[in-house]
Formats: structure tokens, C-alpha cells, sequence
């Protein structure tokens, strides 16, 4: 599976497609209107392009990963690596193509509040896709 940006710069790919999607309320991911799929970049997640990034100021552990020339949100990389030396990862799934994802259960995680996965209940990506 492979997603890219608006503009075509930057691109990732995902070796393993994905189970489910992650809808994430934070104060971040609820601005880019994001759905996550995970991986470890280098691993089962390839990006390629020149991208910029953004930490939180109170020194987050999470970089966003956006396209120089358009802008869009591709990934995002743990700041510290797992005990493996691999680094968290995920990718925006936006910016795949519709019909690829439309079946995928959605998962909810309560970024903004109590950090926790909420149940699953019977939306799909074809039920948020507009």
C-alpha cells in the first residue's frame, strides 16, 4: 500500500497493509484530520521526498512529517527509539486512495483526554470518507 502528498514529492509506503485505521482525537491529529496506520520506519514503512517536521514546544515525542511544497501531513516518527533501535511509526492513510482503506474498521484513541484505545464500535473508513 502507498500513499502521496498532493503535489507527488513525497511518498510512503507500507509493506504490510493494515488491519484497522487509527482516528486520534489529540490536539494535533484532530487539526490534520489524520487516520494512522503503524509500522517502523526503515522496517515496513518507506518514505521518500523531502519532508519538514514539527515537535511539540513542550518537547513531544512524536515529529510530524509534512511535504515542503504542498503541505500535507505524510507520517509521523517516534522521537526515541524502541529498545530494538526501531522508531515508531505512522503513516496518514488520506493519502491513499479511497477504495483501498473504505472497509477498514476504525479504532479510536483518546489522545486528548485519558490516552487510552476506546471501543471499537461499527464505523469504517467509508463511513468518515467524504
Amino acid at each position: 500500500m502507498q500513499g502521496i502528498c498532493h503535489c507527488g514529492r513525497v511518498t510512503w509506503k507500507l509493506d504490510t497493509p493494515p488491519e484497522s485505521v487509527t482516528a486520534c482525537n489529540c490536539t494535533l491529529c484532530r487539526r490534520y484530520g489524520v487516520l494512522w496506520a503503524y509500522g517502523y520506519i526503515g522496517h515496513d514503512i518507506h518514505t521518500s521526498g523531502e519532508t519538514t517536521s514539527y515537535r511539540r514546544p513542550d518537547g513531544g515525542t512524536i515529529d510530524f512529517h509534512f511535504c515542503q511544497t504542498c503541505g500535507c501531513v505524510t507520517h509521523y516518527v517516534a522521537t526515541v527509539p524502541e529498545a530494538d533501535g526501531r522508531h515508531w511509526t505512522a503513516v496518514n492513510l488520506r493519502l491513499t486512495e479511497p477504495e483501498a482503506i473504505a472497509d477498514l474498521p476504525i479504532d479510536h484513541f483518546d489522545g486528548l483526554d485519558s490516552f487510552d484505545d476506546l471501543p471499537r464500535d461499527s464505523r469504517r473508513v467509508s463511513d468518515m470518507w467524504f
